[in-house]
């Protein structure tokens, strides 16, 4: 396929090979074994065969886990020294502020640079803060501006780390199981989401939240030690990326399967994906409960946003109906979660909450690595984490403010609303017809 000199075969991945006419009649009959060997690269997992991802994938299990281990524990400390929501949100809005104002440019040094080396570069930084903010805890030095600053640092460190992590999966698997491979990462954030939290809770609860911080610090070193010993399909070299940022945007403003998910990851990142903010004020003020509530809900999310990835894992190329379908179905879970009458049922519907969540991101991010070219794929990947994540600032602040003047209830309530205009949006746009011949679209 080649349409505006866009493939969806990543530069990294090695050319596929004709075999001669006089080779066919032999090959048939080994086409029983290719069929059976392809049924077992069929499903979720199939992207595990590769040995790049793999390594990757173990990797980051123990990264991830210690990174959502360390949110947890911010998030209730900062809530415990301030006592309200809305400075919570502020808190949580200046690790994002980088993100915000310069996002989008980090996609363009990740399309300049060898990935790998970029990547271990970023994992060291983030390791070296988190060591920093684990010994200002243990010696009592651990207040609001300290964890503001770390936090922006890393803020800075995001802006060319998060492309590069996208767009580094590619070249770590063949097209063909492009969609397992990002689901499987999803399952390993989202599965982080489970241990990292319930651990929390527990560390809470007994010991403080000082040990989160020091355990996050060592758990990079696995992360590392993966990216050192992997070696990519193919070979590691960059195709000459041409432009900026805004050639990025015009890339993505003339390709529907490019811009839609964008606008609607914008929408609902804004406003829904603010469960940092939400859930702590759930467990604390709504449902009176302690750290161990917070962990209790922040695993129930989990817990389905994981299954929410695995089930995107089983399609190979996503389409238009189920993005808006699974926009629809979270902002139903979470119009139902903001009625919750208790801590039993929140967690039911926040598992649910958490699989269409989950369900919808894990599509959308696939639409983009699918339909981007190779040397646009830092800079598209880069506009996805700026309207995923480049957008907590203001969600966070506008969430806090909403949950200190109406409650979580209602900052429920408008995340649900964002969610049933972006599937509105995707109702109403049509894609044009065969936009990328050997993909199935968004129709």
């Amino acid at each position: 396929m080649d349409r505006d000199a866009l493939t969806v075969v990543p530069e990294a991945n090695a050319p596929l090979e004709t075999a001669p006419a006089g080779e066919l009649a032999g090959k048939e009959a080994g086409n029983e074994a290719g069929n059976e060997a392809a049924a077992k690269r069929r499903g979720t997992f199939r992207a595990l065969h590769s040995v790049p991802f793999r390594l990757y994938f173990y990797g980051q299990v123990a990264s991830a886990s210690g990174t959502f281990l360390q949110q947890t524990a911010i998030g209730w400390l900062v809530l415990k020294l301030t006592g309200n929501a809305a400075s919570l949100g502020l808190v949580l809005a200046a690790g994002g502020v980088p993100s915000l104002l310069f996002g989008p440019w980090g996609g363009t040094i990740a399309d300049r640079v060898d990935l790998r080396r970029l990547l271990i570069g970023t994992q060291l930084a983030f390791g070296l803060f988190a060591g920093l903010l684990w010994g200002l805890a243990v010696t009592g030095h651990a207040s609001v501006p300290v964890i503001i600053a770390i936090s922006v640092a890393s803020g800075f460190v995001s802006i060319v780390d998060s492309p590069a992590r996208q767009a580094f999966i590619s070249s770590l698997v063949t097209p063909d199981d492009l969609s397992s491979a990002i689901s499987l990462n999803g399952v390993v954030v989202n599965s982080a989401r489970v241990v990292g939290p319930a651990v929390a809770g527990a560390l809470i609860v007994t010991v403080g939240t000082t040990p989160c911080f020091g355990i996050n610090a060592l758990s990079y070193a696995a992360v590392i030690v993966a990216l050192v010993a992997i070696r990519p399909l193919g070979a590691a070299k960059k195709k000459s990326a041409s432009g900026g940022v805004f050639d990025g945007l015009k890339y993505a403003r003339g390709r529907q399967q490019l811009w839609l998910p964008l606008i609607m990851m914008a929408l609902v990142g804004l406003l829904s994906f603010n469960f940092s903010v939400i859930l702590p004020v759930l467990a604390r003020t709504t449902f009176h409960g302690s750290g161990g509530t917070y962990g209790l809900l922040s695993t129930a999310l989990s817990v389905g946003s994981v299954a929410g990835s695995l089930g995107v894992g089983l399609i190979r190329h996503p389409r238009r109906p189920y993005l808006m379908v699974a926009a629809l179905a979270f902002g139903i879970c979470l119009a139902a979660t903001a009625f919750a009458p208790d801590v039993a049922v929140a967690c039911v519907l926040l598992l649910l909450t958490g699989l269409s969540a989950f369900s919808f991101v894990t599509l959308a991010s696939t639409t983009l690595q699918l339909h981007s070219a190779p040397s646009y794929r830092g800079r598209i990947m880069a506009l996805w984490v700026f309207v995923y994540i480049g957008t907590t600032p203001i969600g966070s602040i506008l969430t806090g403010a909403i949950s200190s003047a109406g409650g979580t209830r209602a900052a429920l309530l408008t995340g649900a609303g964002a969610c049933l205009v972006a599937a509105g949006i995707a109702s109403l746009v049509h894609t044009p017809p065969d936009p990328d011949a050997l993909l199935t679209d968004l129709r």
